[in-house]
């Protein structure tokens, strides 16, 4: 993802006016100095975002460290007029480069001393300004939700877990497998959550001693229940309570002796740090460098040196040393043995992760569990989308946990009416999350014509509470349901809908599980489709997305591909803006750049249809160049699902379920469930950095029933961004960029 910020630094540097230069090989270069700072062009940027690590280079310095070094690089950059910097890089680099500038009118006056500056240089470049964006696979910078990176490092420890998982469930072995992280655990606690793992190591929290008989307890326990497979991630920095290293081969060694399973050991090593960036990261890398082009802007001497990030889905500048000192802060907590303060310094994300973890992974004896004798009915219902699974899944065992029988529908609505229902176990979903499409079945069919059936059935089953997932037919079904509660009791119960569907067209949701999976087949594929170009002559494809009215997947997809033009139904479009469009692509083909990538959403326009849109490229690209097409269709839909669905799906379904019990609890009267109350049914939703419960009914006012999309979609203020980083001169809209925030310390919550 790094070399998706560098272009979007680069390309809003031009944007704006600047003059922007790589200086190559990190602070090696700027302290060698020489060719390795240069100057960038638009064109030296082309065709990197598909490309892993980074092209300009990144080195550890020692040099930079002593005084000597600063001040070297303080000249290189005086000599080029540089005073602004824009550091990707984790803890160590940035605050390297705070000291920097807090050292820079002293290292200025040392340069004029030596007679290596003139006076005038010295006033010219007296404030240097600093903006950091956090890359670190293993995200453990305090104050950024995700670090640049750590997304495709997740999609590599996927990919190996699900490739080990076919070859364990064929020999009934026990995997140990060692991940990225010497202070911190994310990684190794967000792939156990992904996969289902049945222990997870962590530095930051230690098992309880004694923890090698439970280890060994649960891993019977699991081949008792016919699970072939176990399997046991590790960080490499895990450690004992008494802070002592937990190696995989200490694991090893207790299963073989304690049990005698067959165990092989991987360790992942610098596989993780490799291979494309998934769609996430270059989007989140993209917006991060014209946030900290911004920033650079509007820096001031008073202001301090900030990073940029995000909090939930919204962009946020926090103050580089305060998000250094929680980090150091981390560590401290942990070799003091501190270590609940060490998660909750970690942030609300980490929390939310291991708090979930644990409530899904531990099975506990019918006899612990609490008897709700409420009864949970789960459905799927819409078009299938990766990441269903791992929301039925969480939302079975949640819902065992908290006490309650839990029961699965088949095949939607129009299963519910056939009475295709029947309780479902803890075991039953063991294995899910990595399961594309939907193991429950999913139908289109909407309950208004079967609100008698679907009544007998709740009375039947005596069903308490409804949790619905999935896209717009489930969003319009427990509309349907609740507006049917004045004719039919049954239909007063607490219901949930939570959103999973492709296309992200659900309202009241800044996202909804299975986007991020699409997003990443139609990066993946257009990565394919532009190095099919390569060594031929120019070329640009047309390529066609799904997404029914909503423009979703077209931009933000357009996005992380590097599109230059992408054209959807919410931002109309006529003949003369085409013909801009091929102009402008024309005159950039002229260029070095050798491949055009256009994206069209399938609704975007009737009459401009692809077929209409290829020709018109391949008439006016006559001698320039030609034009192929591609439509994607149902394999967007299709594959397993990304780890951020995995464990978008996991959370929201969890949370869901949590929401279920308080409603059953508080509408629970002489002996039955009647909620009939707005709240009661409702829409979980992330907006901005939260997730939110909404009423449906009061959703209503912001959907169009008619292209069935949200009358508002904050990802159109994404579309300027993909204009500017496609060469375009459109005006950017800074209303909704970062504003500089402290970091918030969660305070622990004082004890009753």
């Amino acid at each position: 993802g790094m070399n998706a910020a560098v272009r979007a630094v680069v390309r809003m540097g031009i944007y704006v006016g600047a003059k922007v230069y790589f200086v190559h090989e990190g602070y090696q270069g700027m302290v060698d100095g020489g060719d390795n700072i240069e100057e960038a062009s638009w064109e030296s940027v082309s065709s990197m975002l598909q490309v892993g690590g980074t092209v300009i280079g990144s080195a550890r310095c020692k040099e930079f460290r002593s005084h000597e070094g600063r001040l070297k690089a303080a000249h290189h950059l005086v000599q080029r007029d540089i005073t602004n910097l824009c550091v990707i890089g984790g803890d160590g680099s940035l605050t390297g480069a705070n000291l920097f500038r807090e050292e820079w009118s002293g290292l200025l006056e040392e340069l004029v001393q030596q007679g290596l500056i003139d006076e005038k240089a010295a006033q010219n470049n007296s404030e240097l300004h600093i903006v950091g964006m956090v890359g670190s696979i293993d995200n453990d910078f305090c104050g950024t939700d995700m670090t640049i990176g750590t997304d495709s490092a997740l999609h590599r420890i996927i990919e190996v877990v699900d490739a080990i998982m076919t070859t364990a469930q064929s020999h009934q072995r026990t995997f140990v497998l060692e991940v990225m992280g010497r202070h911190c655990g994310y990684l190794a606690l967000v792939s156990a959550l992904a996969c289902g793992a049945d222990w997870v190591l962590i530095p930051e929290m230690p098992p309880e001693d004694g923890w090698e008989e439970q280890m060994c307890q649960k891993l019977s326990e699991n081949r008792a229940d016919k699970k072939r497979l176990n399997i046991i991630i590790v960080a490499e920095g895990a450690i004992d309570s008494h802070n002592k290293p937990i190696t995989t081969d200490h694991i090893k060694e207790l299963v073989v002796s304690c049990l005698g399973f067959d165990t092989r050991v991987t360790i992942l090593g610098h596989v993780q740090r490799g291979g494309t960036p998934s769609a996430f990261d270059r989007i989140l890398a993209s917006r991060m460098g014209v946030e900290a082009v911004l920033a650079l802007l509007e820096a001031s001497a008073s202001t301090p040196a900030c990073v940029v990030s995000l909090c939930g889905n919204q962009a946020v500048r926090l103050p580089l040393m305060e998000c250094v000192q929680m980090t150091q802060d981390v560590q401290k907590a942990m070799d003091e043995k501190n270590f609940e303060e060490a998660v909750r310094l970690r942030g609300r994300s980490f929390e939310n992760n291991l708090n979930t973890y644990k409530l899904l992974s531990y099975r506990k004896a019918d006899s612990e569990l609490p008897n709700s004798s409420f009864n949970v009915a789960v459905l799927n219902v819409g078009a299938p989308a990766a990441g269903m699974n791992a929301a039925v899944r969480s939302a079975v065992r949640v819902g065992i946990t908290e006490g309650h029988k839990m029961f699965a529908v088949n095949d939607g609505f129009e299963g519910f009416y056939k009475g295709q229902i029947k309780e479902i176990k803890w075991g039953d979903v063991g294995g899910w999350t990595g399961q594309g499409g939907s193991i429950l079945g999913t139908k289109r069919t909407l309950p208004a014509k079967h609100l008698d059936k679907i009544a007998e059935q709740i009375r039947i089953h005596n069903i308490n509470a409804l949790l619905v997932i999935g896209g717009f037919e489930a969003f319009l079904g427990v509309m349907e349901l609740s507006a049917a509660r004045e004719k039919y009791n049954e239909f007063c119960v607490p219901m949930v809908m939570v959103p999973a569907t492709v296309s992200n067209n659900i309202p009241g949701s800044d996202l909804s599980i299975g986007a991020d999976t699409a997003l990443n087949a139609i990066t993946d594929t257009c990565d394919r489709i532009k190095q099919s170009a390569s060594g031929t002559k120019r070329r640009v494809f047309i390529i066609e997305t799904m997404g029914g009215y909503c423009g979703y997947l077209a931009s933000v997809g357009g996005l992380a591909a590097g599109a230059d033009a992408v054209y959807i139904y919410e931002e109309p479009f006529d003949i003369r803006d085409l013909q801009s469009n091929v102009e402008h692509l024309t005159e950039k083909m002229k260029t070095g750049i050798q491949r055009g990538l256009v994206l069209r959403n399938e609704n975007s326009n009737e009459n401009f249809t692809t077929d209409f849109i290829y020709q018109l490229y391949s008439e006016e690209g006559k001698g320039v160049f030609d034009c192929r097409k591609n439509v994607l269709g149902h394999m967007q839909q299709g594959g397993a699902p990304s780890p951020f669905d995995r464990n978008f799906g996991t959370k929201i379904a969890a949370k869901a379920i949590q929401w279920i019990s308080r409603k059953l609890k508080e509408s629970y009267k002489e002996g039955k469930v009647f909620a009939n109350t707005e709240d009661t049914a409702c829409l979980l939703g992330m907006r901005r950095r939260a997730m939110v419960f909404q009423p449906v009914v009061q959703l209503k006012d912001q959907t169009d029933f008619v292209h069935r999309i949200p009358k508002e979609q904050w990802w159109l203020k994404l579309r300027p961004l993909m204009k500017i980083l496609a060469k375009y001169k459109t005006s950017y809209d800074v209303s909704d960029s970062g504003q500089l925030e402290h970091v918030t310390r969660v305070r622990p919550k004082k004890v009753d």
